[in-house]
């Protein structure tokens, strides 16, 4: 057992232990809205696959999304044939809403989902929810755009995926590959500390899912699939993309402007050894010098436009102390938040003074450069006092870098002691989902409040 985690973390990811009879490792929800014919064909498979191939105990979980066919009837018959098998009724439609509401309340470790059509081959189920148990990873995704995935369906639905996709990589900066493949698990620990930021409760749930669980330090498991496209989805295409670039766009707009408190969910478990006190090893100097040469480059960009721009108005010295004096503050907040990590207006001011003095010592420096450079030619031209000015300005990045990470940011950001706990359930749910088999975190199940016309399948 791990016994090197940082003090006040969540406890360090452990293998499962094993399970007592009966008591399930593994749920597998399963969505569905008007699926009367397909519903009992896809249980009755998952459950003798299981039966035949999963070394623990499971539970399949049939989340019906108000569905106005016999598609209850059905869950209900099954459930009352296998032992395994359980239901229950969302009044509302929506996927996400289904996932949240049923993993939020489940007392299984291992939280899994997968389309009611199982296009996704079964036999990559074990190799998707091992790394979770075994503690190795914290979710796990079925990849459909994987080099050793084998993939059959049309160009039109190859085109979308893949256009969706890229527009994750460049607008989010998401590295896993395929956020839409309806074959997903979770540890239950992640899921309670997740879900409550997930807004969305349709088809762009596993995508916020996994693009915060990516923020959050969060390791993501991928499994290369089997996937035959099903001709007869009821999936609304265009629909569906629209309310996922609009997810993207929401998404996005938090994540830049700090709304979403993932500061309380960096580190989350507490066993990552970048984390760890080692002697002689630099902590994060690595990440920290590619973060502020990243900056650096932007913002000397910054800097020469402000100074071409000022340098109309006044002279040399004039153009370059405001320019340097505009691009250090927005210098400083960028380190202070990309490079360091540093998140929240705590110690905001006093970091910005410590910075303004940092200024000081690069006004000296290109200053003196400028003065430098006049006192030698008597009408430089602009490229030279440019080139000289970049000259000046790469000798006063490394001492900036130096002074803030001794000096300004000397520490790291503090570890985070609590996860967001909500309250126990309120007892609405299945029994299978009233009992916690230890002490985690108690999350309650998210009520459907709220009537979301864009949930349609």
């Amino acid at each position: 057992m791990r016994t090197d985690s940082s003090p006040g973390s969540l406890p360090a990811r452990e293998h499962l232990p094993a399970a007592g009879a009966g008591t399930p490792v593994l749920d597998v929800v399963i969505p569905v809205y008007n699926e009367e014919k397909d519903l009992r064909p896809c249980v009755l498979r998952l459950h003798d696959h299981l039966t035949r191939t999963f070394p623990y105990a499971f539970r399949i979980t049939v989340a019906d999304n108000a569905s106005t066919d016999a598609t209850p009837h059905v869950a209900a018959r099954l459930a009352a044939e296998l032992a395994e098998v359980t239901t229950f009724r969302l009044e509302q439609k929506g996927r996400g809403r289904a996932l949240r509401t049923v993993w939020s309340a489940s007392d299984a470790p291992v939280l899994a989902y997968m389309d009611v059509d199982l296009s996704t081959d079964l036999n990559a189920l074990l190799p998707l929810v091992a790394p979770l148990i075994s503690g190795h990873s914290d979710l796990a995704i079925g990849s459909r755009l994987a080099r050793s995935s084998r993939v059959v369906r049309g160009a039109k639905r190859e085109f979308i995926s893949r256009s969706y996709n890229l527009i994750l990589r460049g607008s989010l900066q998401a590295r896993f590959s395929d956020a839409q493949c309806g074959f997903k698990a979770i540890r239950r620990d992640v899921a309670q500390v997740l879900l409550p930021l997930v807004e969305d409760t349709g088809w762009f749930f596993d995508t916020e899912m996994l693009v915060l669980a990516e923020r959050a330090g969060c390791r993501i498991h991928e499994v290369p699939v089997d996937w035959v496209d099903d001709p007869d989805s009821t999936v609304h295409i265009v629909k569906t993309a629209t309310e996922d670039l609009k997810g993207v766009w929401r998404v996005g707009k938090a994540l830049t402007t700090g709304s979403l408190p993932l500061d309380r969910l960096a580190r989350p478990f507490g066993d990552d050894p970048r984390d760890r006190d080692l002697t002689d090893v630099p902590q994060g100097l690595a990440r920290q010098l590619v973060g502020f040469c990243v900056v650096g480059v932007l913002s000397t960009l910054f800097y020469l436009l402000l100074y071409s721009g000022f340098r109309h108005f006044g002279g040399s010295q004039f153009a370059n102390a405001l320019a340097l004096l505009v691009s250090a503050v927005a210098n400083t907040a960028a380190n202070r938040r990309l490079t360091f990590g540093v998140r929240g207006r705590g110690g905001a001011v006093r970091h910005q003074a410590q910075g303004l003095v940092v200024f000081g010592i690069g006004l000296a420096l290109t200053a003196g450069s400028l003065a430098a450079l006049n006192a030698a030619t008597a009408d430089p031209g602009h490229s030279t006092e440019l080139a000289v000015l970049i000259a000046a300005n790469l000798a006063a990045t490394v001492l900036r870098f130096l002074l803030f990470r001794a000096w300004v940011f000397p520490d790291a950001p503090p570890a985070v002691d609590a996860p967001l706990i909500a309250h126990p359930s309120d007892g609405r749910l299945p029994e299978p989902y009233r009992t916690w088999s230890d002490a985690t975190v108690r999350l309650q199940p998210v009520p459907p409040a709220d009537t979301d016309p864009r949930d349609g399948r």
